[in-house]
């Protein structure tokens, strides 16, 4: 026999757990299927001086859904976009964001989306080692303003549309777009530069030239996205590859010994950012 629904029944007042801050705390219930919590957060606090330091995000991933019920409250989203709210507004608050406490006032907030329990705690992070591949346009701003923006729309609705089809043939997972390139990961280290040379032919065929990098290291995954040195080397080695060139680093030469590359020693480069010199080759099929 079906179990019938039942009432549960808790109190904020006698929450299951309560958090201290500097210039806050909060507290919630938990209901199993959902979190219910109330933040109190006195002047001067801040998400980006309060709370990451402890995160370790660089904004706050949590999707909220609050009510404000008394201070006036703000938040900027990671795209600059800014936001002021009054007491009783509700707030829907998608992640990657910064908030803070206008005022002298302090700010009551009740949190009602189901994932307050795990406001303010580190951010789920796994570690391991993959291949970042990293493309972008050569002149795609000088091209951009050349061909006007309807234009430059369609051709860069094509090359995308090639990008994907390639990364996915050689096994490659997007993790972001960057406007007119690619970041992209792979298990493999061989596929990793087979799909580079593929994705620059492709794209070669279209009349729009790209430039690949690609390196193997350890990464940080915070959700979809990655994170760590390794995917700032893929992004400088890319930066040093000429128009229709694919560049690599010794560590995913070794490992892709026996993929359908051959590889043209271009000696040590001082990349930007990065603290030793780096053998790049230069890779062919």
């Amino acid at each position: 026999m079906e179990e019938s629904a039942r009432v549960r029944r808790k109190s904020l007042a006698n929450p299951d757990q309560e958090r201290r801050f500097r210039h806050g705390e909060g507290s919630f219930v938990d209901l199993g299927s959902l979190a219910v919590g109330r933040g109190i957060l006195r002047p001067g606090w801040r998400w980006s001086a309060d709370v990451q330091p402890n995160v370790g995000t660089p904004s706050c991933r949590i999707h909220h859904l609050h009510v404000l019920l008394s201070g006036r409250f703000a938040i900027e989203m990671d795209n600059g976009d800014l936001h002021e709210f009054d007491p009783m507004d509700v707030m829907d608050i998608p992640p990657g964001h910064d908030a803070w406490v206008i005022g002298d006032d302090v700010v009551e907030i009740l949190d009602i989306s189901g994932n307050v329990a795990e406001f303010g705690l580190p951010a789920v992070r796994s570690r391991s080692v993959g291949t970042m591949l990293m493309t972008d346009i050569v002149g795609s701003t000088e091209r951009a303003v050349r061909m006007g923006d309807s234009e430059w729309k369609q051709l860069l609705g094509q090359h995308d549309r090639v990008v994907r089809s390639q990364l996915e043939r050689f096994g490659g997972r997007v993790v972001k777009t960057t406007g007119d390139g690619f970041l992209a990961i792979f298990n493999s280290a061989g596929a990793a530069l087979l799909a580079a040379l593929a994705i620059r032919d492709a794209t070669a065929s279209l009349g729009i030239p790209i430039r690949a990098g690609v390196h193997t290291g350890e990464v940080e995954a915070v959700g979809d996205d990655i994170h760590g040195v390794a995917v700032h080397t893929a992004a400088r080695v890319m930066s040093a590859a000429a128009d229709g060139q694919v560049l690599t680093t010794a560590v995913t030469r070794a490992l892709a010994e026996d993929a359908a590359s051959q590889f043209r020693d271009i000696g040590e480069h001082a990349l930007k950012g990065l603290r030793d010199p780096l053998r790049l080759f230069a890779v062919e099929r």
